[in-house]
């Protein structure tokens, strides 16, 4: 999962960078509110950090716009700023949720899973259903009754996939999702997690679409063991 920090505070943002890759996350980092009010709009994130006092424009600026051109990411508003007029309107325009500085870094992550599985429609951390479920808390996969803790990145593929089961993602939107500003991609890495995964939980727990992407198959998801493929002509790539 790609994370964006929007904060100023040097000090305040390396904490929070470190603490969120130690936490398996890939991480952006913006100090300045006005090339945020783009970078929200126009990135992947699957949340927003959003400090309220920012030069160039304001927090709150920031997430008006952002709601204003109809993007959906999810935000989570980090400030010192307490008063209630704030909080209010900071909730009313489209944050999320509100955490006060100072805070502890463990509130800060369970904050965010709690923003996340609401997102994607669920009461308990945990992505996806009985059958394939992944575990927001312990990072742990269970596909028809096996279950694996995956490496930080192999985590971020299977939550890219799960927060939008069925939808078709294509290797480029897998790298917005997966890899933050400056790190170096290899042009492979994405069929290498998925090989990797595969190779824990077998093929059918990602499905191909040959020339177009990766995605969760529905249907497939809930066959039961060794029941024939939903799809006998799918590409085993």
């Amino acid at each position: 999962m790609r994370i964006l920090i929007v904060e100023d505070d040097i000090d305040i943002g390396q904490s929070l960078m470190r603490a969120l890759k130690d936490a398996g996350y890939s991480v952006d980092w913006i100090r300045d509110g006005t090339q945020a009010r783009e970078a929200v709009v126009g990135n992947a994130y699957s949340i927003v950090l959003l400090d309220l006092g920012l030069p160039g424009s304001d927090g709150i600026d920031v997430l008006s716009t952002a709601r204003g051109r109809g993007c959906t990411t999810p935000v989570l508003i980090v400030t010192a700023r307490d008063d209630i007029e704030t909080r209010i309107r900071g909730l009313d325009i489209g944050a999320d949720d509100y955490l006060l500085k100072p805070f502890n870094t463990s509130e800060l992550l369970a904050r965010i899973r709690a923003v996340l599985r609401r997102h994607a429609g669920s009461a308990v951390s945990v992505l996806g259903d009985e059958t394939l479920g992944l575990n927001l808390d312990t990072r742990e996969l269970s596909f028809k009754g096996h279950r694996e803790v995956l490496s930080a990145r192999e985590f971020s593929l299977m939550a890219a996939l799960l927060e939008r089961p069925g939808m078709i993602l294509s290797r480029a939107q897998l790298e917005d999702r997966l890899y933050g500003w400056g790190e170096e991609v290899e042009s492979n890495a994405v069929a290498v997690l998925i090989h990797g995964v595969r190779k824990k939980f077998g093929h059918d727990v990602i499905r191909n679409i040959r020339g177009f992407g990766w995605t969760i198959d529905v249907a497939a998801r809930d066959e039961q063991p060794g029941s024939p493929s939903a799809d006998g002509c799918e590409s085993r790539e």
